[in-house]
Parts: C-alpha cells; sequence; structure tokens
C-alpha cells in the first residue's frame, strides 16, 4: 500500500477519498484553489497545496501544479477522485511520466472509452449489444444531421469525449436540429474541451441501467450488480438506487457479463462502469451505451448492498493486489438509495428560474446520520458556493432490509437536511421520492419531467411569511415586554389614528405584504408559529428560513429602493440573468428584429447552458452584455420593446 496519496479533485469527492485513505493509515494531501483555501476537504486532509487561482483551468484541471503538489508532498500515488481529471488519459500518462501511479485505469482505456464512437465499436466486435446511431469520427453538422434523418426522429445527440449528461440533446423536430447540434457542440467544448458528436436513435421511455466493474491487473475481472439511474433531469441524474426493481436474476447475470466482457474489451483495470439503456417495454433488452472509466458519483449504493469500499479497492489494486474475490462471492443485500443535494434554485413561479444553478454562503448546515443513513459531503458552515464549479454540494444515502424501507428513511433524511444561505433541490427531491410512480418502481429517464407539477410548489406557503413576519415583530420587541414601539412598525400608524396589525412588505419571488395572524415564538435557530391551530417549525439563519428540505430567502421589500435601482421596471420587456454565470453567446445586436421565443443570448454556470428567449416579438432597445460578460443574477441583459415601442 501507498504511504501517501495526492487527491487531485476537490469538494464532497476529495473528502470521501480521504475518509478511506484515513481508514488504511495513508496520508492524504489536497489541493485547493483560491475559492477553495477553508474548504472542508482542505481540512480533513493530512495536508493540503494551494494550486493556483479560483478557475478550474488554472487549478484544478492544471496537470503542471498538480504533478508538482505531487512530487513537493512525496505523494506516490494520485487519486483523481469522479471528476474534472478522472477520465483523462493524458493527465494519466502525466502521471507515469512523472513516476506516479495513476489510481484508475491504464491511459489506453481511458483514451478507448472515453470517445464513444471507438467505445461502441470496441464492445460491438466483443459481442455486447450498441445502441443504433452514427459511426465514425468528426462529423461536420451537416452529416450529423443527416444520419439524425437517415435514423429517423427522435435522435439523442451526445458528444463523443464526454459523460454526466453534459450536451446531451434530444431532438424530436427536424426544423430544430441544426440550432440543437450547435447548442450541442459548444457544450461539450466547455465541458470536455471537444466537440465531437454522435447521434443515436431515441428509445422511448428507457431506463438506465447500469453495471459496477472492478478489475485488478492480474486479469480477473468481476461485476458487482447494478444501479438503476433512471430518474434523470437534462439527462443528469438525481436518484439512483441498487439493486433495480426492473432486473432479474438472468437479466441481472446477463447484463453483468456484457459488462466484464466491455471492460476485458479494453484492457480495463480498477473501478468502472458500464452503462445501458433498456427499452421500456422490452425490460429482458438491454444496449451499451458508455463506459465510464472513473469511480461514480452513485457508488455508494453498491457499497452498501455488497458491503465493499470501493475506494479501498481502486487503490489495493492500484498498488498492485489481486482481487480475492470471484464471481459467486459477490451477494447484494438489501437496498440502497441516493439523492443528489445541488445548488439549485427551484421556482415556485411558472416560468421563472427554476431548477438553475445557484450559490451563496452555508449559514447554518445539518447534514443527517443515523440508522441506514450516510451523507457524504463537502459542506461546512461559512462554505463559498460560487458559480465556477459543479453545482453537486453532498449525497444523502439511505439503507434498509428492503426498498420501503430505504425510500422511507431517504425522505426522512431529506427532511432532516438544513442547508440555510444556498438553495438546494433537497425538498424537490424528498417529493419526488413520494411520488406513487417512483415509490412503485415505475421507472424511466422521462418520469421527472412527465411529474414536475405534482413536485414544484406553485406559491409560497403562508406559514413562510408569518414565520418571516414573526422573526421582525421579535426584532421590533428586544426586550422581551411584549410593547412594541407603533412608530417602528411598517402599519401606517399615526397618533389619533385608527389602530391596525402590523403590516411587513417582504419578498421571496413577488413582493407581499404581510399581516401576521397567527401566534409564534422565536429563538436564534428556530421560528414556531401557529396558524389555523397547525404548528409550523422552521429552522433560520439570517433572512432564511428552512423546513423539510426546503429553503426560503425572505427580504424585506422596499418599493422605493426597488423603483431607484431600476429593479421595479426590470418587467415583461426586460431579459434578466436567471443565475450568477457568464455570458457565452450573444446572437443579436441592438435594433434587430426578433420574434417571440428567437434564442438571443446564452448563460452558462455551473457547466450547465441556459438559452435567453424573446418574450414577445419586438425590436432590441437595449443590449447590455458581450460573450464572455460576467453577470449577476437578475442583472438586466437586455430591453425588447415591443413593436410600436421602439422609440
Amino acid at each position: 500500500m501507498f504511504d501517501t496519496v495526492l487527491v487531485a479533485n476537490r469538494g464532497e469527492i476529495a473528502v470521501r477519498v480521504i475518509r478511506t485513505l484515513r481508514s488504511l493509515g495513508v496520508r492524504s494531501v489536497a489541493v485547493f484553489s483560491d475559492a477553495d483555501a477553508d474548504a472542508r476537504h482542505v481540512r480533513e486532509a493530512d495536508t493540503a497545496v494551494r494550486i493556483g487561482p479560483a478557475p478550474a483551468a488554472e487549478s484544478y484541471l492544471s496537470v503542471e501544479r498538480l504533478l508538482e503538489a505531487a512530487a513537493r508532498t512525496g505523494a506516490q500515488a494520485v487519486h483523481p477522485g469522479y471528476g474534472f481529471l478522472a477520465e483523462n488519459a493524458g493527465f494519466a500518462r502525466a502521471c507515469a511520466d512523472a513516476g506516479l501511479v495513476f489510481i484508475g485505469p491504464p491511459a489506453e482505456a481511458i483514451s478507448l472509452m472515453g470517445d464513444k464512437i471507438r467505445a461502441k465499436e470496441t464492445v460491438q466486435a466483443a459481442g455486447v449489444p450498441v445502441v443504433p446511431g452514427s459511426s465514425g469520427s468528426g462529423l461536420g453538422d451537416a452529416e450529423l444531421a443527416a444520419a439524425a434523418l437517415e435514423i429517423g426522429m427522435p435522435v439523442l445527440l451526445k458528444p463523443s469525449a464526454g459523460g454526466g449528461g453534459k450536451g446531451m440533446r434530444l431532438v424530436r423536430e427536424e426544423g430544430v436540429l441544426l440550432d440543437e447540434i450547435a447548442a450541442a457542440r459548444r457544450e461539450a467544448r466547455a465541458s470536455f474541451g471537444d466537440d465531437t458528436l454522435l447521434v443515436e436513435r431515441w428509445i422511448d421511455r428507457p431506463r438506465h441501467i447500469e453495471i459496477q466493474v472492478l478489475a485488478d491487473g492480474h486479469g480477473r475481472v468481476i461485476h458487482l450488480g447494478e444501479r438503476e439511474c433512471s430518474l434523470q433531469r437534462r439527462h443528469q441524474k438525481l436518484i439512483e438506487e441498487a439493486p433495480s426493481v426492473l432486473l432479474d436474476e438472468t437479466t441481472r447475470a446477463g447484463m453483468g457479463e456484457a459488462a466484464v466482457q466491455a471492460a476485458l474489451s479494453c484492457g480495463y483495470r480498477g473501478a468502472g462502469t458500464v452503462e445501458f439503456i433498456v427499452p421500456g417495454g422490452d425490460p429482458k433488452a438491454y444496449y451499451f451505451m458508455e463506459m465510464n472509466t472513473r469511480l461514480q458519483v452513485e457508488h455508494p449504493v453498491t457499497e452498501l448492498v455488497t458491503g465493499l469500499d470501493l475506494v479501498e479497492w481502486q487503490l489495493r489494486v492500484a498498488a498492485g493486489e489481486q482481487l480475492p474475490y470471484a464471481q459467486d462471492d459477490i451477494r447484494l443485500t438489501g437496498h440502497a438509495v441516493e439523492a443528489r443535494v445541488c445548488a439549485e434554485t427551484v421556482s415556485v413561479r411558472e416560468g421563472a428560474r427554476g431548477f438553475l444553478p445557484s450559490g451563496g454562503t452555508v449559514l447554518r448546515l445539518r447534514e443527517p446520520q443515523g440508522e441506514g443513513v450516510r451523507t457524504d459531503s463537502g459542506l461546512s458552515e461559512g462554505t463559498e458556493v460560487g458559480s465556477l464549479y459543479d453545482p453537486m454540494l453532498s449525497k444523502v444515502i439511505a439503507y434498509g432490509p428492503d426498498r420501503a424501507t430505504a425510500l422511507r428513511r431517504l425522505r426522512a433524511a431529506l427532511a432532516d437536511t438544513v442547508t440555510l444561505g444556498v438553495p438546494t433541490n433537497a425538498g424537490f427531491l424528498r417529493r419526488l421520492l413520494a411520488h406513487p410512480a417512483v415509490v412503485a418502481g415505475e421507472l424511466d429517464t422521462g418520469l421527472v419531467e412527465r411529474v414536475m407539477d405534482d413536485l414544484v410548489p406553485t406559491e409560497v406557503p403562508e406559514e413562510v411569511y408569518e414565520a418571516a413576519a414573526a422573526v421582525r415583530l421579535e426584532a421590533l420587541n428586544p426586550s422581551g415586554t411584549g410593547w412594541t414601539d407603533p412608530f417602528s412598525v411598517p402599519s401606517g400608524w399615526r397618533l389619533g389614528g385608527e389602530h391596525r396589525p402590523p403590516a411587513f412588505p417582504l419578498r421571496v419571488t413577488d413582493p407581499v405584504e404581510h399581516t401576521p395572524r397567527g401566534t409564534h415564538s422565536v429563538t436564534d435557530d428556530e421560528v414556531g408559529v401557529t396558524l389555523d391551530g397547525v404548528r409550523h417549525t422552521f429552522h433560520r439563519a439570517g433572512d432564511w428560513l428552512g423546513r423539510d428540505g426546503d429553503a426560503w430567502q425572505v427580504r424585506d421589500h422596499d418599493p422605493v429602493a426597488a423603483s431607484l435601482t431600476g429593479a421595479a421596471h426590470a418587467g415583461a420587456d426586460s431579459l434578466t440573468a436567471p443565475m450568477p454565470g457568464t455570458v457565452t453567446v450573444v446572437k443579436v445586436a441592438v435594433g434587430d428584429e426578433v420574434t417571440a421565443g428567437q434564442s438571443l443570448l446564452v448563460v452558462e454556470a455551473m457547466k450547465m447552458e441556459h438559452v435567453i428567449s424573446a418574450p414577445h416579438a419586438g425590436t432590441v432597445a437595449e443590449l447590455d452584455v458581450t460573450a464572455g460578460s460576467t453577470v449577476a443574477m437578475d442583472q438586466v441583459l437586455a430591453v425588447i420593446a415591443p413593436h410600436g415601442e421602439e422609440g
């Protein structure tokens, strides 16, 4: 075993790897950018090295600086985590050239399986079934479009070099095919530095099932069963579980053997994942999609049902050990489900900035633990969550003797999750796990989009405003005497006038004026309000309130200040930034005529693109950004004057 290992990653990924290194008695070296100087993974490692400024390209993606850090700290091996450089063949080769062991597969296997076109050809030759699609690399836009039309709509565009859903586009209409190809290329180039695309037949109501494989350097390859990853949004996984309710033992054995053959076909070593797509109408059929030549985000569910620490076996295999297990030794016991908690704004208003990357400072943090519950996290109170890195903050995983128990424990754990100061999707995930189709195991990759209206509240609950008003009332009576200075209360009270209860101008999305009508109790950490005989308890920090995984930032609303700052005029004609990020594409200029719904700009944050479209037909009256501009949330980007109002 190694004495010292450098972890070339950040956040919860690095914390997870460091935990296993500590258990094995191996010294851990963390790396950090200026944005992460006080991050949790830095504090938990045995030592840490600064490798550059905040942008990933100048720090976490700098091979030269990572190798320098390894040399300075005497590291013998590098663990890339499961992001950034984990699937970079050049990095694996650079480690070998520097005399370091890369804790992952051989560079040749990474290169082969990282090219989805070559990967499909290779595994197909090994007898693994593949999805029908384009063949050959380097197809131009016209050739891709022609291949799509030959396959037949709908089709799925996929970056050849990528993974994790980045750059994937489902195209149902021929008329938007070229625009979608261009958008997929941009996203692929931004995420992977390679805009090569392939196109595949879209399989209706598919299920996404992946097989975990483990291979040593002595010719032994085994699989550790499957994970169901069908609960997705925008091709991004939300919930994963092991095992899948879809597979019987015969199908599981067949898919497992296909995964083993895929690993053997590329000379694999270490932990990897072979991903399959299963047609919803034919559970016995399955097709190879891709192989991820790294540890997956969702690996904890496999660990819980097999009892194996996959990071430990990555280390042992990299150190030259032989796997002591035969395939028959692997048993799946119980059930595990994982939820990915991301920094994400979930809108309560249709058409607003729903499901967009968010940021902020973690003001209060409570992460669930307990029987059958595990939390993998890189957070701590005071953590600054920005727009430079991936939006995933933590993973909450629950285990039980059966699926119903695991689901119940995970819903309760998400309800206990408190992350105030940064909007997250924890409450949304809790509601998703309670949906009847999820409880019944009737899953497919389009389910979340179809049931979205059932999962996203359309308005802020009254008790949220009641709790916010209770905090403000308490602030007006700091002595606790029960007397409130009437001149301090925003109620319009005046001498000799009629007494009215205080009304507080508040805002979560739209401004409201709320008059408290219940009873309440307020402490530094909690607010309790009783409305119509029902008690509601909220966690609090600053102007944030949280309950059952949901959180609301309730601000004071000052209409005069809003008017002076121009916020009151950011109405239907103004296009504002839905998230802090970078403008990557500007398609119009001042004076251009546009149609309703026309794509005008693209804003990117946390590796996600958001298209800004014209709210109505008109003329571009104002354009305040250019490609490359950094923008804040709600910043005005452009103004579209309706026809007849251009002057």
